[in-house]
C-alpha cells in the first residue's frame, strides 16, 4: 500500500481480522506512531506469529523512523494487539483511553482478571483522558474520547498541516460509508452513545480524513481504509447527516441482536486489556488462555 504525505501514513492490511494497522509519521527519518497492530492468532491452534508485526518493523526501520508510541484505539474483541512485541523491537510507550478501567470492569469476573489495578494497567505507558494532547515528532495529536462501541473507545485526531486537512484514526467508531457503524452489544456498549461520538466526529472540517481500523466491504470492491467526514455525513448507511438518533438506536439495537460474537474475542480480550501481553507460562512452559463457558 502507498504512503500518503501531510502527514505521513503507511497502512498495513491484516486480511484474517479485516483490520488495518497505521504507521504514522512526520517525515522520513523521523518520528512516528503504530496505531492498532495485529499479532497473528490461528484460533484452531492456537498459534501465534509475527508476520504482519514484521512488515511494520521492516517498514519503521527502512524509512529510519524513531518510535514514540504504540496506540491502541480501544481493547479489540477481533484481532489480538502487537503492541508488545512491536515496543521489544523498536521502543515506545502503549497508549489506550483511560475508559479501559471500565471495561476492566466489565470483563474482571469472566476472565479472572487481576483485582490490582497496578498490575493489569501496567504494560501500558499512558492511559489517555479525554481530549489529552500527545505529540508524534512534529504532529499534534488529541485523543478524543468516543464511546459507544466500548467505553475505552479513542479516535487520534492530527491537527491539520500547511493547509492540508486533518487525519482522524477512528477505531471501530464508523467504517466506510457502505458499510456503516461499530456494534454497540458489548458490556459497556451503547448504541445512544455511540450516536453522540459519531456527531461529534462528524463536527470535524467535511475535508477531515478518517482512517478506519476494520473494513468488511460488499463483493464488489476492495477493502479501503480512508473516507472523508463529508463522505459519511452523506452516505453513511447507517447514521449519514438526516438520521435522527432514535432511529439510529433502532437500527444499531436490531442489527446487533443478529450478529455471532467475534471469532477471536475470548482470546482478544483477556490478552488486549493488558496491552497484548500474553499470559505467563505455566510450570511446563506453555502459555494458557482462559475460555469462560456459559458467560458470553
Amino acid at each position: 500500500m502507498t504512503i500518503s504525505t501531510h502527514p505521513n501514513i503507511r497502512p498495513f492490511f491484516d486480511a484474517g481480522s479485516s483490520t488495518f494497522s497505521y504507521v504514522l509519521f512526520d517525515r522520513q527519518g523521523g518520528r512516528c506512531a503504530v496505531i492498532d497492530s495485529v499479532l497473528n492468532f490461528d484460533s484452531k491452534s492456537g498459534r501465534t506469529s509475527t508476520e504482519g508485526a514484521d512488515e511494520v518493523i521492516r517498514f519503521v526501520q527502512a524509512n529510519n523512523l524513531s518510535v514514540d508510541w504504540l496506540l491502541e484505539t480501544h481493547v479489540h474483541a477481533d484481532h489480538v494487539s502487537a503492541a508488545p512485541y512491536l515496543q521489544s523491537q523498536l521502543g515506545g510507550l502503549i497508549g489506550i483511553g483511560a475508559g479501559i478501567r471500565t471495561v476492566h470492569e466489565a470483563f474482571s469476573l469472566a476472565f479472572m482478571l487481576p483485582e490490582d489495578s497496578r498490575e493489569t494497567f501496567q504494560p501500558f505507558g499512558r492511559l489517555f483522558e479525554p481530549d489529552e494532547r500527545l505529540k508524534v515528532g512534529e504532529l499534534n495529536v488529541r485523543a478524543m474520547h468516543v464511546p459507544g462501541h466500548t467505553p475505552a473507545d479513542l479516535a487520534y485526531v492530527i491537527e491539520p498541516i500547511d493547509g492540508t486537512p486533518g487525519v482522524a484514526f477512528v477505531g471501530d467508531t464508523l467504517f466506510m460509508p457502505d458499510v456503516g457503524s461499530a456494534r454497540c452489544d458489548f458490556p459497556g456498549g451503547c448504541a445512544k452513545t455511540l450516536f453522540a461520538s459519531v456527531r461529534r466526529l462528524l463536527q470535524l472540517p467535511p475535508e477531515t480524513r478518517l482512517m478506519m481500523c476494520h473494513d468488511y466491504p460488499p463483493p464488489e470492491r476492495e477493502p479501503l481504509c480512508e473516507t472523508t467526514v463529508r463522505e459519511q455525513l452523506l452516505h453513511n448507511i447507517h447514521i449519514r447527516d438526516e438520521v435522527a438518533e432514535d432511529e439510529f438506536v433502532r437500527l444499531r439495537q436490531t442489527r446487533d441482536a443478529s450478529l455471532a460474537m467475534p471469532t477471536l474475542m475470548l482470546p482478544a480480550i483477556q490478552v488486549n486489556i493488558r496491552a497484548g501481553m500474553l499470559p505467563a507460562a505455566e510450570k511446563n512452559g506453555i502459555r494458557y488462555l482462559r475460555i469462560p463457558l456459559n458467560v458470553f
